[in-house]
């Protein structure tokens, strides 16, 4: 679609400054959409050659008529990194609109899969392996580092362990995993930002390894946080925790919510209802649906095979939330802060195993260590 704002048309026309200095998209549908448009376009050229300035930065606004609810910007994006011929990738790798066929093929059915033992050393695989990759991304998570930099870490992390980097073109996502900032709920999509002292910057990770994926996610502390902040990370964590203990076979699915909730209000912050955990093993998102706020109408009861995520939203201010233009980036309707934490969570006998989970300090999450 044309870049020209108002402009709907499709675009075929690419701007050759951005080709040649490997900037995404930038499509236009005629020279003369092109033209009117240059003068806030041509801003994004800078950027990309690191000639940018505070005051330069807030002349880019890819959606002049878009009202933010926070102070958080965008920036120019780097090109679509690419993945080797070599490694297996999902069916919506190469697919030219980024559609999941073998997930559309379910997608409607309440159906829980119930994993065999291989695809549970398959799952189990992946997971640790995706826990790999978030924790090479927690290490440069740090003030100046552009969530830029740390999608090519993740990118090459997982090229590293012979994965496919989940988000990669699913749906048409431009980049290798998700990084979200202080007021972006989740989806952010990573740019040429620097990070700012007392940012939260979330990382979603996922890998897909011979057949398999493997999900999670982090809030990471940037630099000096507030004891705001830090209060909100800490009470999203416990969110987490306290739902993944309630998980067991028998467990109904809707009980999560329930759980979460209660230790979110209890802490006067709120649960956002728009995105959910989700089922993950040979499809990146499938059944069951697990909300994340109370009295929610989930289906099915937790066996032992079931493999799903867990992962709130827990947001300072309203749940409610808005999306960018650019159909990704989910934001508070506030402007206010949000965390998230993900795992993937194996049903046993007993109770389940947290196949994501840190393998070293105690499995605690990133932001602990600083505290």
């Amino acid at each position: 679609m044309c870049e020209t704002p108002g402009c709907k048309s499709p675009a075929k026309l690419q701007c050759p400054t951005c080709i040649k200095i490997g900037i995404q998209g930038s499509f236009f549908c005629s020279q003369e959409c092109f033209k009117s448009n240059w003068k806030t376009h041509k801003i994004i050229h800078s950027l990309a050659k690191g000639e940018s300035s505070e005051g330069k930065n807030s002349a880019y606004n890819p959606w002049p008529s878009y009202t933010y609810t926070g102070k958080l910007r965008p920036y120019p994006q780097s090109s679509k990194r690419q993945v080797p011929a070599n490694i297996t990738r999902p069916d919506y790798g190469d697919h030219p609109s980024g559609i999941p066929i073998s997930e559309q093929a379910v997608k409607g059915t309440a159906q829980i899969k119930v994993l065999d033992d291989e695809e549970i050393e398959g799952m189990r695989v992946a997971c640790k392996l995706g826990r790999e990759v978030l924790d090479e991304a927690g290490r440069v998570c740090d003030v100046g580092v552009t969530t830029d930099e740390i999608d090519r870490i993740v990118h090459e992390a997982c090229l590293e362990r012979n994965c496919y980097p989940s988000p990669l073109n699913y749906y048409e996502f431009p980049k290798s995993c998700c990084t979200s900032v202080n007021e972006v709920i989740c989806h952010g999509i990573p740019d040429q930002r620097p990070l700012e002292d007392g940012d939260l910057c979330n990382v979603d990770v996922t890998v897909y390894h011979n057949g398999f994926h493997g999900d999670l996610n982090e809030t990471f502390f940037v630099g000096n946080v507030g004891e705001q902040h830090k209060k909100l990370v800490q009470v999203t964590y416990e969110c987490l925790s306290k739902a993944i203990d309630i998980v067991k076979p028998g467990e109904k699915y809707r009980e999560i919510g329930n759980v979460i909730q209660k230790h979110a209000q209890a802490n006067g912050f709120s649960v956002v209802r728009s995105y959910c955990g989700h089922g993950i093993h040979r499809l990146f998102h499938t059944a069951p649906n697990v909300p994340h706020y109370a009295k929610n109408k989930a289906i099915g009861v937790m066996k032992q095979g079931h493999c799903f995520t867990i992962e709130p939203m827990i947001s300072e201010g309203t749940w409610r939330d808005e999306q960018w233009p650019d159909r990704w980036t989910a934001v508070t309707a506030d402007g206010l802060w949000s965390a998230q934490f993900e795992q993937t969570l194996l049903v046993t006998d007993t109770g389940c195993d947290i196949l994501t989970r840190r393998r070293n300090h105690n499995g605690q999450p990133h932001f602990l260590d600083k505290m």
